[in-house]
């Protein structure tokens, strides 16, 4: 089925690009339906063009964030039978960030 979406994607293909996809959920609490669908169009759309899904955890706000919702992320990922290409969290970066900033 084509949409907008995959007449990107296949333009970005035959123009050579890389398509790398990402799932970004906040570590803050469990995942709900809406997540799922998300789960499913990112790396369903990177299977399906045989390109790279990441898991990337936006945990910018440490006071509402958990390891239990981390881990609880990654195994509704597996449920759902998706596996990543990598997995990485914002904070990774904040350093390079607040560089950037000054």
């Amino acid at each position: 089925m084509k949409n907008f979406i995959t007449e990107i994607i296949e333009e970005d293909l035959k123009n050579k690009k890389e398509i790398i996809t990402r799932f970004p959920p906040e570590p803050n609490g469990y995942l709900h339906i809406g997540h799922a669908k998300s789960i499913c169009l990112n790396f369903g759309l990177a299977e399906k063009y045989s390109g790279q899904c990441n898991l990337r955890f936006d945990d910018t706000n440490p006071t509402k964030e958990e390891q239990k919702y981390v881990d609880a992320i990654i195994e509704d990922v597996k449920w759902l039978k998706y596996s990543w290409d990598k997995i990485t969290y914002s904070s990774d970066h904040f350093e390079q960030l607040y560089l950037w900033a000054e």
